[in-house]
């Protein structure tokens, strides 16, 4: 059992935590959940020991083996797989002494143990977590330094996963995740047999994995059984009866004051008047659920161009114009569309959108893109570049130059930062503070299209759910890169998988990708003789709907084509071309829109032909 017993931490001369108490039964699996900035992780650093509280303390049993991830992430020459094995001590101190162990009886109880503690399935039970973390087999042999700082925390993830502490506390363990090691820790974590505490602004991770809410809100702390849709629906209750509880109080205290005004003169009253007046003073006023008012993301709406915004023609890209990361690109972004790029870290979806955000070239191939395009561009970088030392004011009217006070407010106002907090120091801003300014500065132009790279990393549950309206109400395409699956589910319409260097449409929804990544619904072999056979049947279907998405693919490039044509046409036939198609007759031209608008017609025949074909072949699969 866990319990925080009147935990008072002060930092700064502000109270983050305020006598927090609360009760972890054995085996819980804990959601730790506030606003950005509540006391999360100061919470977590008063249980580990790393910070002393001012008043109250942590209790739990002793012996217990506490696991928390540390701030700085592992370096060095050795490997990931040598760092993971590393990572339980009483192991590799008892596989030590059993190389030099003399005595029988000692020598006999460390085997005993490396029995007990399942010591010879480590390398397999290590290679297991790298691999679900996104570390294939020569990743696992790469040294430490060779990997991003982002690579390395997910080492630092796998070695406290392996380490099997029984309090194991996770801090954000998601953000250095895509959505298929999410999916994988969220499966690792359902079966963890220990008692856990995670900080976790994933919906979806805390509504599949823990059972009981410990929500963080003005330095006190309140336990919600069941995930996190439950906690909002108990708290929704919670909020209805203070506010019933509030309004009588308020109607009370209107009563008492009356009465104190009207008596307090009146020899025959005064007595009364002077214990309500006392009764009054003791009231104490029933507080609102504190929301924050300054949340807010509000994008600009642009101006409307006609489609497509981005026609990539089998293109290729990449850093080195010899080595191309990815080829032959068929992909059109038109002004209402809402795309979400799916695939593992390292696949090339971030190297997708630099090629749409115009900050790398096609080496081969081609990119059309409209005149007037504008494209919004965010990434964690811009969140973590932007200068300590200046405002949010300051750093918007040098990004809006030439344009007039009240606008470059009135770009900040949207989101958030109105009045004293325009004029903040960047250094006093909160994650998510930073990460909505980014967002106001790159679209202070009213992009056309809004690519977003991770942008919930900062975010907690409920700015997230701000975006998510934001987005919604947005009148631009949105390209999205997000494992936040609640954010995919709710605001695109179309899946781009990044897969085996290039980019497809993804026909199903993102509960068939999850069912997909995580194996699930998948043919069953019968093993034994027919294994190998199983075996062949299943590449030759995957052939088979391999054959099916291209035909479906090459399809929406012909249509793509022949749409981009029709439009060149039709701008020429009514004189706004250019010189190519100014030379042509007005009979030549609708000669031209014709054949276009039959090849069009027939390709939209073998587009729906194959899509049909291609679901009812999935279906036959399933």
């Amino acid at each position: 059992m866990l319990t925080l017993q009147g935990i008072t931490v002060r930092l700064g001369g502000r109270t983050i935590l305020d006598r927090a108490t609360a009760t972890i039964q054995p085996g819980s699996k804990v959601g730790l959940i506030g606003r950005n900035g509540a006391g999360k992780s100061t919470l977590m650093k008063a249980i580990i020991g790393e910070i002393e509280p001012d008043e109250g303390g942590v209790e739990m049993p002793k012996r217990t083996r506490l696991g928390y991830i540390a701030q700085s992430a592992p370096s060095g020459a050795s490997t990931p797989f040598e760092t993971v094995l590393a990572a339980d001590t009483e192991r590799a101190a008892l596989m030590a002494e059993a190389e030099t162990c003399e005595d029988p009886d000692r020598l006999a109880a460390v085997y005993d143990r490396l029995i007990a503690i399942d010591a010879y399935t480590a390398d397999a039970r290590a290679a297991r977590i790298l691999i679900g973390l996104g570390f294939d087999e020569a990743m696992q042999a790469m040294p430490l330094d060779s990997f991003s700082g982002g690579w390395k925390m997910r080492v630092a993830l796998a070695s406290l996963l392996f380490s099997a502490p029984d309090l194991l506390l996770l801090d954000e363990p998601s953000n250095h995740l895509d959505l298929e090691a999410t999916l994988w820790l969220e499966s690792f974590l359902q079966s963890y047999p220990g008692t856990m505490m995670v900080i976790s602004h994933e919906r979806d991770l805390l509504n599949n994995v823990v059972d009981t809410i410990l929500h963080l809100q003005g330095g006190k702390i309140a336990l919600y059984a069941g995930g996190y849709d439950s906690f909002e629906r108990q708290r929704a209750e919670r909020a209805a009866q203070i506010a019933a509880a509030k309004a009588a109080q308020d109607t009370q205290r209107k009563k008492l004051a009356d009465y104190v005004a009207r008596n307090s003169a009146r020899a025959s009253t005064a007595k009364q008047a002077q214990s309500r007046a006392k009764m009054l003073a003791k009231m104490q006023p029933v507080l609102a659920m504190m929301e924050d008012p300054t949340l807010s993301f509000d994008f600009p709406d642009p101006d409307e161009l006609r489609p497509p915004l981005i026609t990539l023609d089998l293109a290729a890209t990449g850093y080195v114009a010899e080595k191309p990361i990815l080829r032959r690109l068929n992909l059109r972004i038109d002004p209402d569309d809402r795309i979400a790029m799916l695939g593992r870290n390292g696949n090339g979806k971030t190297t997708l959108a630099r090629l749409l955000a115009g900050q790398l070239a096609t080496s081969e191939g081609g990119m059309t893109a409209s005149g007037k395009l504008k494209i919004g561009y965010f990434t964690q970088y811009q969140v973590e570049e932007l200068a300590s030392d200046s405002t949010p004011l300051e750093l918007m009217t040098r990004a809006m130059t030439g344009k007039a006070p009240a606008a470059v407010r009135g770009q900040l106002g949207r989101f958030g930062f109105s009045g004293p907090r325009a004029e903040a120091r960047i250094n006093t801003l909160s994650g998510g503070e930073r990460a909505r300014l980014a967002l106001a500065l790159v679209t202070r132009d009213a992009p056309h299209l809004l690519i977003l790279d991770e942008p919930t990393n900062h975010l907690d549950v409920d700015a997230r759910e701000a975006l998510v309206q934001a987005l919604n109400s947005y009148t631009g395409a949105v390209i999205l890169i997000s494992h936040d699956r609640h954010m995919v589910e709710l605001t695109a319409d179309r899946l781009v998988l990044v897969d085996s260097g290039t980019a497809l449409d993804y026909a199903g929804s993102i509960e068939d990708y999850i069912d997909f990544v995580l194996g699930r619904n998948q043919p069953k072999g019968d093993g034994g003789k027919n294994g190998k056979q199983k075996g062949k049947g299943g590449a030759k279907t995957r052939e088979e709907l391999k054959a099916l998405q291209k035909a479906v693919s090459e399809a929406e490039t012909v249509i793509a084509r022949a749409q981009m044509r029709l439009s060149a046409l039709d701008a020429a036939l009514a004189g706004k071309s250019d010189k190519d198609l100014a030379r042509l007759s007005m009979g030549e031209l609708s000669r031209q829109r014709s054949a276009v608008e039959a090849e069009l017609e027939a390709a939209e025949a073998r587009w729906i032909e194959a899509g049909e074909t291609l679901e009812a072949f999935k279906e036959g699969v399933n």
